[in-house]
Parts: structure tokens; C-alpha cells; sequence
């Protein structure tokens, strides 16, 4: 994970979801770090291929497209706002942190900010779990098709990933 992140690891608390390759391309994150700083993002994209991927989709405005569907769909609202309640429930699993109390990652429940972690969340939780990102995964490429996006026991800055 650090060659994948191209940096020492901050606040890992598991693997959340495995690539088909094998390696980690989820980690779970503590609610708050070593240094006593919240971090919100309970789930956090590791693999380099999958993040360029996800980047990729941001910047061809699928955030936007969804979260004007958000507007005009309430079914589509319900179940953001339920995957919302899950990432609550799942980090409040993991410990309370007062100053994070309700606020989950990536917009929700009303906004599209960060298709990353929502693609996490999806891949962490399962097909079902969060609407908006389970049509993200729908739409990216198999980035574990090439094998390993690093290699094991490559030093650290070999990756490209930011975040955990």
C-alpha cells in the first residue's frame, strides 16, 4: 500500500476490498489519526489504476451529471442519503469521533464531491450499498486486468495514489 500511495500510510486500520490481482485497492481508515486529527473518509482508494480511472470519470463531468440527477430524482436522493447512513454507521463500528459526528465523505448525503470515495465505499460495502457508486464502478475500465499495479515489496513513491 505505501508504493501504491507513494507515501508512508496514515490511520490503516485493514483492507477493505482486494483488487483481482490480488492487491489492496481499499483500505479502512481511523475515524481519527495518531495525531488526534479527524479524518471522515473511512474508506479510501489505494491503487493507483483505479484512482487515475475514477480522476478520469471526474473530469468528464460525471459528478456534475449526478448530482443534477440528484435534484430531479428522489428515489435516486433516498438512497444516496441511505448510503450515507451506512458510511455513518459503518465508521461510528469503528469509534466515535465527536467532531466528525454526521458528516460521512464524498458530498453525502446531498452532494457528489469525490467519486473516490464513493467507488471505495462501494467496493468496502458491496454492490447495493451506494447508488452513485456503483454506477461509477459500472463505468470504469477493469484496472486490475494488467495484474499488479505495483510491484510487491517496490519502494515507497512508486505509486500515484493520494489520500490514507
Amino acid at each position: 500500500m505505501r508504493a501504491q500511495l507513494g507515501r508512508p500510510l496514515r490511520g490503516v486500520r485493514a483492507v477493505a476490498h482486494r483488487c483481482r490481482c490480488g492487491l489492496p485497492d481499499v483500505v479502512e481508515t481511523s475515524p481519527e489519526l495518531d495525531d488526534g486529527t479527524p479524518f471522515p473518509t473511512l474508506y479510501y482508494l489505494t491503487c493507483p489504476r483505479a484512482t487515475g480511472a475514477v480522476s478520469t470519470l471526474e473530469s468528464q463531468g460525471l459528478m456534475r451529471r449526478m448530482q443534477e440527477r440528484l435534484g430531479e430524482d428522489p428515489e435516486l436522493a433516498a438512497r444516496y442519503a441511505d448510503a450515507h447512513e451506512d458510511y455513518l454507521a459503518r465508521r461510528e463500528a469503528v469509534a466515535h469521533v465527536e467532531r466528525i459526528a454526521g458528516t460521512s465523505a464524498g458530498g453525502m448525503p446531498e452532494r457528489v464531491k469525490c467519486l473516490h470515495v464513493l467507488v471505495a465505499h462501494s467496493l468496502a460495502a458491496g454492490p447495493g450499498t451506494n447508488p452513485l457508486g456503483d454506477e461509477a464502478l459500472a463505468a470504469l475500465p477493469d484496472w486490475g486486468a494488467a495484474g499488479p499495479c505495483v510491484a510487491p515489496g517496490e519502494p515507497d513513491g512508486a505509486g500515484t495514489g493520494a489520500g490514507a
